[in-house]
C-alpha cells in the first residue's frame, strides 16, 4: 500500500511512519520542515519500506496544500494513494497567531488544512482507500481530560480567533485546541456520510490516540508541565486509562490506515476501538455548516464529486 502521513517527521506521525516501513508499504512524508524530513526518510530507510518520498508541506498554509495537491496529481509515476493520515497538528499556548491567509493557526493546521489535502487527493486515492483525521479525546467535554470545552457556536469567529480573544493566552489556546479536534471528528463524520454513495468505496475517520507523554505536544507549556509531561505520564500511562505510548497508538493508528482494524466509515475510534464520540459531534447540522465554512476558506465547491 501506498500511504501519506502529515507531520511524520517526530512523535506519532514518524512511529506510524516506521511502523508501516516495517510492514513494507510505500510511504510519502509529508513535512513541514523539507530538512527534517529528510532526516527522517534516513531514519525510516533501513526499516523496509518499499518506497519512502519527502514533500515540503506545511498543511497551516492553504496556497501550499493546494501547490502539493497540483504537484502530486501531475506525477504520474507516483501512482494512487491507499490511505492519507492527517496527523499533522499544533497546540500553541501563547498570543493568537493567524496564517498567511489570516486564518487562526490552530484550527489552520489541526482542521482546516487537513480538510483541503483530504478533498485535493480524494481524486487519487484509490478504491477502498481511507482517510483518518488524528483527533482526541478532548473534544468531548465529558471525558475529564483536563481541558476546556470546545467552542463552536461561531464558525467563523473560530477560523479567525476573534471568538477566543477574551481568554487569557493559555486558556484560549487550550480551547482552540480542543475546538480543532471537535472539527476533526465532524470533519471525518460529514466525509464519511458524502462518501456514502463513492462506487469506489472510500471512507473516513476520526481517530483518538489517547494521551501519549513524550511527544512534542507539550512543547509549548511552561517547564513544570513539561517536565511533568516527559516523567510523570510516562509511568501513569499503566494506571491510568487512555494514556498511551506512542508505539502502542501508532500501532492502532497503522492498523485503522490500512484496514488491519475495521470500523465502519464515519466512525470515530479511541483506544483501538469504536467509541462514542461528544454530542456536539453527533450534530449533523452543525458538521454541514463546518464543512460549508471550510469549503469557501478552502476556495472549493461544497459539493463533493465522487464519480469513479
Amino acid at each position: 500500500m501506498r500511504l501519506l502521513i502529515t507531520g511524520a517527521t517526530r512523535g506519532l506521525g514518524f512511529e506510524t511512519a516506521r511502523i508501516l516501513a516495517q510492514r513494507g508499504h510505500s510511504l510519502i512524508l509529508a513535512c513541514r520542515n523539507k530538512t527534517s524530513g529528510d532526516h527522517a526518510k534516513d531514519a525510516l530507510a533501513r526499516e523496509g519500506a518499499a518506497e519512502l518520498r519527502v514533500i515540503e508541506l506545511d498543511v497551516a498554509d492553504l496556497d501550499a496544500v493546494s501547490r502539493t495537491v497540483a504537484a502530486l496529481g501531475a506525477t504520474e509515476a507516483l501512482g494512487p494513494i491507499d490511505a492519507l493520515i492527517c496527523n499533522a497538528g499544533v497546540q500553541l499556548l501563547g498570543e493568537l497567531t493567524r496564517t498567511a491567509q489570516g486564518l487562526e493557526q490552530t484550527f489552520a493546521t489541526n482542521h482546516l488544512g487537513h480538510f483541503c489535502l483530504a478533498r485535493g487527493l480524494l481524486g487519487s486515492l484509490a478504491a477502498g482507500g481511507r482517510i483518518v483525521f488524528v483527533s482526541s479525546n478532548t473534544h468531548d467535554p465529558e471525558r475529564w481530560t483536563g481541558m476546556p470545552a470546545p467552542k463552536l457556536d461561531d464558525l467563523r469567529g473560530v477560523a479567525e480567533g476573534s471568538c477566543f480573544i477574551d481568554e487569557p493566552p493559555a486558556a484560549a489556546g487550550r480551547r482552540r485546541y480542543t475546538t480543532s479536534k471537535l472539527c476533526n471528528v465532524l470533519c471525518a463524520r460529514e466525509l464519511a456520510r458524502r462518501l456514502a454513495s463513492d462506487p469506489r468505496g472510500r471512507s473516513a475517520y476520526a481517530f483518538d490516540p489517547g494521551l501519549m507523554p513524550a511527544t512534542g505536544l507539550a512543547r509549548d507549556y511552561g517547564p513544570v508541565s513539561r517536565w511533568l509531561w516527559h516523567n510523570l505520564l510516562p509511568v501513569a500511562a499503566k494506571l491510568v486509562p487512555n494514556v498511551n505510548d506512542v508505539q502502542t497508538s501508532a500501532r492502532r493508528l497503522a492498523d485503522l490506515a490500512t484496514g488491519a482494524l475495521d470500523a465502519p466509515s464515519g466512525a470515530y475510534l479511541s483506544c483501538g476501538r469504536v467509541t462514542p464520540s461528544s454530542k456536539q459531534s453527533l450534530d449533523d447540522d452543525l458538521a454541514r455548516r463546518l464543512w460549508a465554512l471550510s469549503s469557501e476558506l478552502s476556495g472549493l465547491p461544497e459539493s463533493l464529486s465522487v464519480n469513479p
